[in-house]
C-alpha cells in the first residue's frame, strides 16, 4: 500500500508540475490542459495536484511497511 501511495503522489506531482509549466511558458505537456471542464482552472488544479502529492507522500511515510 506504502508504494503505491508513493507511486500515485509521484504522478501527481508530475502532472501538477507540468500543468504548472504549461500555463506559464505554453508547452503543450501534462493532461490538466487536455481536460476540458478545467478550461480557465489550469493553474488551480495543477497546484491542487501539486498538494495532493504531498498529502500522498505524507499518507505513505505514516503507514507502515
Amino acid at each position: 500500500m506504502k508504494q503505491l501511495l508513493e507511486l500515485l503522489g509521484f504522478l501527481a506531482l508530475v502532472q501538477g508540475a507540468m500543468g504548472l509549466v504549461h500555463e506559464f511558458t505554453d508547452w503543450h505537456i501534462g493532461l490538466v490542459q487536455r481536460i476540458g471542464f478545467l478550461d480557465g482552472y489550469g493553474i488551480y488544479a495543477s497546484v491542487t495536484l501539486v498538494v495532493l502529492a504531498f498529502a500522498l507522500f505524507a499518507a505513505a511515510e505514516s503507514r507502515r511497511s
